[in-house]
Parts: structure tokens; sequence; C-alpha cells
């Protein structure tokens, strides 16, 4: 007799607190059976709650037959493997991690479901476990460089966290070559005297060869190269041009004077801005290309779309969530082309109050395509020849400049957090090999048209809001307070601390320390260090407020070229705007935003971990060839064994204790400092210091540097 999964809970529960209630005591099934009163025509599912409480480890079974308690605390957890062969177990309802020393993680891989015994706890340190049993398996495919043999090869793993070579037998190699980067799919996972064992599925390209390196990283991730062919088709279907029926019904504001400012290498113009003054009040409006128009849910252009999330900008190339045809065409806004776009146009104090807003279906027509470095230029130097060339503007762009200053004044006085940290800006030969790296420079244009986009995303997010329609917000919860208490920890070596800790920390007692420590030594540690104090952005169907901006109501709605949730949000505002949101559509949004929030967040992620790998994985190459160089840096990091320095092109390293000659050093902890054992010389974050490059390794993403006196 089959029971319902209610059946099946309760049973499972009244179970195992008897097995509980026994003290350890092993019980045979007819004995369970017989107190819990379970007739016979029921003793297999019995036998399927027994096994159940057996497979999460919280039972045992003798080897006569009886069941108890497990004697020892088994955890269900994801294993992270470490490169040295130890790891981590992080356990579902623990904060922190277990540590599982190498000869314990039994034959566990990197991103295995397993179960974990804790073992004893010594008083101040971290809790470890020995891994009991592999539930499943977190890797189904890597990517590695092939190594041949005489009748096989094998596979070293790209990711250092998986420390055993791939076999690969002679008919799954696909003819694979030695020094070959490949995808492999695991047929076989470890066992004991065997290593796992692959089928090659794509040949990469070889290790030596241009591009394989990113395109290596690109398909560790699962990122998608091409475009499928549906999607490929639809795109070739969409109109070069606006069409008169597509402008029907939409505000026209083809002649208001608007501009586009992004760097000179975009080719993806998916935001404009107006603005214009009666000597009250700015009237501002952010035009945001119209992508829904062309990419209608449900097609495989949108399918395609989810299924990447975002574009993805790397060092050589971008990978983009739709196809360059639309990103760079019809829903690129042009100079000079008419576009449909959505327009949010705000009203705004002197105060940098925004008094009332009209969002709209629009068409447009860009004036003039402007980069950065121009505005800049106008702005801040007022260089006469661009003043000259772009005359017609001068007077917008110099009042967008004084808009933008009392935006970002606005945003600062409620406690709005801004982390400066200098990004790296690669520029490639044609083989894409790196020749230089310098910091991305932030100035005053691109810090404007970040004011504007900031404050047209939270008009419209408070707009959907309180109208109760089912939408996508951006999402930065309050940090933990467990967090924020080791932040006041931790500053107060350097002589600081945050008011507030006992209860939920505001915004703006971070951006008081961050004002602190503006321009000190320990400036970039405390700053990374507040950063990962906090929690990390996503996307949630909740509007629960946006913590780093202080924001109450905030969501994406600026960039639909590149993210999908400000696509799908496009498409929200658009059937409100047209009164077709009815109840079924309603209920449609309301089923379907919590796994596009969802999906929106893992693969943002994905994304910014690409990202981040590549331009690492381009350091170090850069670095590769000025071994032996000198240069001058400061100190961002320290620990126990050894300093990072960062170069003044954002090119950090390490350099280890072994390779600071002059003394033996160790780590004081109380004052985050290195102090020579002999000579008394110490070592603070901030301090400039001269090293010489010693290694680089693309492989390994590491640069290391030895001290040099000055």
């Amino acid at each position: 007799m089959g029971l319902t999964e209610e059946q099946f809970e309760r049973r499972r529960a009244l179970i195992y607190d008897l097995i509980c209630d026994r003290h350890y005591v092993p019980m045979k099934k007819k004995e369970i059976a017989s107190l819990l009163q379970i007739p016979k025509e029921e003793r297999d599912s019995l036998q399927m709650v027994l096994e159940s409480l057996m497979e999460e480890g919280k039972i045992e079974v003798t080897s006569r037959g009886k069941y108890r308690k497990t004697a020892d605390q088994i955890l269900t957890g994801t294993f992270t493997a470490h490169p040295r062969g130890f790891g981590f177990v992080q356990a579902e309802g623990r904060e922190e991690d277990i540590f599982i020393p190498e000869d314990q993680t039994g034959l566990a891989m990197h991103l295995d479901t397993v179960q974990v015994r804790l073992g004893e706890r010594a008083a101040g340190k971290r809790q470890e476990g020995t891994i009991v049993k592999i539930l499943d398996h977190g890797l189904h495919q890597l990517v590695g460089t092939y190594e041949k043999r005489k009748n096989y090869g094998f596979v070293i793993p790209d990711n250092p966290r998986i420390t055993s070579d791939i076999y690969i037998s002679q008919e799954n190699s696909l003819g694979a070559v030695q020094g070959h980067k490949v995808l492999l799919t695991l047929i076989r996972y470890e066992e004991k005297g065997k290593n796992p064992e692959g089928k090659v599925d794509l040949i990469i390209g070889h290790s030596k060869d241009p591009g394989t390196d990113i395109l290596s990283v690109l398909c560790a991730n699962g990122l998608p190269l091409e475009f499928p062919p549906k999607a490929e088709k639809e795109a070739l279907r969409v109109p070069e041009r606006v069409s008169d029926q597509e402008i029907e019904g939409r505000k026209d504001l083809r002649n208001v004077q608007m501009v586009t400012i992004d760097g000179e290498d975009a080719r993806d113009l998916d935001d404009a801005v107006s603005l214009s003054f009666d000597g009250e009040h700015y009237h501002l409006g952010v035009h945001i290309a119209d992508v829904s128009e062309y990419v209608r849910e449900g097609t495989a252009l949108d399918r395609e779309a989810l299924k990447r999330g975002t574009s993805v900008y790397l060092p050589d190339r971008v990978i983009p969530m739709l196809p360059p045809r639309l990103s760079n065409g019809i829903c690129s806004l042009n100079e000079g082309e008419e576009r449909l776009a959505l327009s949010c146009m705000m009203e705004i104090d002197r105060k940098g109050e925004i008094l009332s807003h009209e969002i709209a279906q629009t068409v447009i027509r860009v004036d003039r395509r402007m980069s950065y470095n121009q505005v800049k230029a106008i702005l801040a130097q007022s260089d006469q020849g661009l003043m000259r060339e772009f005359a017609p503007l001068v007077p917008m762009l110099q009042q967008m400049g004084t808009l933008s200053g009392l935006l970002r004044a606005k945003r600062k006085k409620r406690g709005s957090l801004d982390f400066d940290f200098p990004e790296a800006k690669l520029i490639l030969d044609d083989r894409g090999v790196p020749v230089e790296i310098k910091p991305y420079e932030k100035n005053d244009a691109t810090m404007l048209i970040e004011d504007f986009m900031l404050a047209a995303n939270e008009t419209v997010a408070q707009d959907f809001y309180w109208q109760e329609i089912p939408f996508l917000y951006r999402t930065h919860e309050t940090p933990d307070p467990e967090k924020i208490k080791k932040l006041a920890a931790f500053i107060r070596n350097f002589g600081y601390g945050i008011k507030g800790i006992t209860d939920e920390v505001h915004p703006k007692e971070l951006q008081k320390l961050l004002a602190r420590v503006a321009d000190t030594p320990e400036e970039p540690v405390i700053s990374r260090m507040t950063l990962r104090s906090m929690k990390q952005a996503s996307y949630t169907v909740q509007c629960s407020g946006h913590f780093g901006l202080a924001a109450r109501y905030y969501c994406h709605f600026t960039s639909p070229i590149r993210r999908y949730p400000d696509l799908q949000i496009h498409r929200i505002i658009k059937e409100v705007l047209r009164g077709k949101m009815t109840p079924e559509r309603l209920r449609h949004y309301t089923d379907l935003l919590p796994s596009v929030a969802e999906q929106s967040s893992l693969l943002e992620r994905r994304a910014e971990e690409t990202e981040r790998e590549t331009v690492k994985i381009k350091k170090a190459e850069y670095m590769m060839e000025r071994i032996g160089k000198k240069y001058s840096g400061i100190v961002t990091g320290i620990t126990s064994y050894g300093m990072y320095v960062e170069l003044p092109n954002t090119v950090e390293g390490l350099v280890h204790v072994s390779r600071m000659y002059d003394d033996r050093y160790y780590f004081q902890e109380e004052t985050w400092e290195l102090v020579g054992m002999d000579t008394g010389r110490v070592f603070r974050l901030g301090d400039s210091v001269d090293i010489r490059v010693v290694s680089a390794d693309k492989m390994t993403k590491n640069i290391d540097f030895e001290l040099i006196e000055s």
C-alpha cells in the first residue's frame, strides 16, 4: 500500500523520533513496525523510510541488521577542493565551512555533494570532518591540456582544484595531439587506484595558438560561443529601419536634442540622454532602446537571451546576449537614425529632488554620438576645439554637468556608498597579446551617465512598486551583523570604528568610514574588507531596497541590449502602458518572474567570474614578458606568508616572505604588519616598495615578485 507524500514525511518523523528516543539502542525493523503499529501491507513503505533516513546519514544499520541513530553527527554539503589536496564542505544551515584534511576527502572531487562525519573540535580551531559518502557529482565537464602517450592520453585540468589527471583512451581522444586544449566529459569518476576517465567532446585549439586561452575559459564556464540557427534566422528577419507603423501611437521626440555618451569602442548604444532647464526645474530624459519590440517573449531570440542572461565583456571579445545584427543595428541608438525607445522623463528641482516623471513609448533621433573623453574635455577642460565642434550641444552638456553633481550630492547625503577601485583597461595586439595595461579612468562624463541612469532606475522601480505590478528589482540586502562585527574588529587595528553594529548598520556609517580612510595607506584594504562584508546584489521579485545605493526602490531598466532583466521589465512596462496588463497576464508574470530572477542572478555571477578570470590570465601573460623588470608599487595586502603589492597599472603580485631577503619576517596580526626579526623593519598596508618580477604563469594566473632595496 503506497503512502502519500504527507503520510511518508509524517511516518519518517515518527520513526526518527522513535529511534532517537532509544538512545542508540538498536532495533530491528519488526520492532519498529510493532511499536508504531504499522500493518504488514505497509512494510515496503517502512523500508523506504528507513533507507531515506540512512541516505541522509541520520540513522545507521548495524552488522546484525538493527537500526539506530548515527553515533557521529553526519551532515550533507558541497565539497570545495583546494589545489593542495585538502578541502572544505559547506553544509546547509552552517555558517562556517567544515575543514576536510587531505587524507579524509574520500576520493571526492570539487563540487561533489557529500556526506561528512564531524570529528572532535579542538578549542579555537575550525571544525574538521571526514567525507564518508559521495552522494552526487557536481562536475561533469572540464577543460584541460591534452598530454599524448603511446596508446592513450590524459588531460591535465586547467582548474587547479581538480587535482587528478583525467585518463583518455585512444578511441575517446577525438584525435587530440600533445598540447591541445580540450573540453571533455567525465565518463568515470575516481576510484581506488584509478584516475577519473573522460571523453573529449571538443578540441578548442592548441595551447600556444592566439585566443585559445580565452576560449578555454569560455568552454570551462559553459558560455555559448555561437547563436543557435533559429535565433540567427529570427535576427535576419528583424528590419533594419523603423517603419511608420511601428512609430504610430508613440510620443515623438525626434526633435528633442539628445546625445549618446559612451566609450570610443562601444558599438551597442542602448541609452541616450536629453536635458533642458526652464530656470527653476531640470527636465531630464533617459531614453533606452526598445529591444522588446524586436525580441518577443517565447521566441528563439528570447530563449537564447534568457539562457545567456547577460553580455560578457572579455579582454579580446564580447559574448553578446543578442546577435550583433540587433545589438549593433536596429537596437543601437545610432547617430541620426530613427529608433524606438522607452523613455523615462523626469522633472528635477535645484536640490536634485525628482518632482514628477513620465514613462512613455517614444521614437527618437540621436543628434550626436559622443565619447566620455570628449564630454570630459568639454566639461572639465573647456577644450576649445571640441566646444566649436559640438557648439549646439555645449549649453546642454554644461547643464548636465550641474545636474549630475546635484544628483550625486543627494545620493551621498542619504548614505550611498562609492567604492572607487581602479579597474584595468587591457590593450591587446591583433594576436590577443596584451601590450599595455592601465587603470580605467573614471571621470566627469562617466559619472554623469551613471548619475542619470541611477535616477531612471530608481524612478521606474518606485513607479511599478506602487502600482503593485509583478516586477524584477535589483536588490542589495543589509549586511549580515556578524560580518559587520568582524569588520569592526578588523578596523580597530587601524584606530577606526563603526557606530550601530549592534543592530542593522546604516549605509551612512560605512560611507563615513570610507570617507575617513580616503587617501590613507590603509584605504585599499579597508575598502576591500568593507566590500567583502556586504552581501552580493541580485535580482528578486521583492522590492527590499539597495543597501549600497541607500535606495528604497531600485531596478535595472537602462541596458536591455546586454541584460535580460532590463529586457524583461520593458515588456511589463509596455503592457501596462498599452492597457494590456490583464489578470491573466498578471498571473503569468507572477509565475514567471521568480525563475527569471534566480537564473539572471546566477548567470550574472558566471559572467563576472569569467571576466575576472580572463583579466587575470592577460595580466599574467603581460608580466611573463617582463620577468626581471623592476617596478614600484603599493602594499595592498599583508598575510602570514608575505605581502601583496599592486603596481600603478593595477597588476598585483605576491612577495613571499622567502623573497624578502634582508631579514626573516613574521606577521603581527594585532597591527597588520610584517616585522623583521633582526632589523625591526616594518611593512604596513599602503607602504611604497620596490619589487622585481620573479615569475608569472598564465595557467595558474599567479604573479610573483621579490623585494629589492630602494
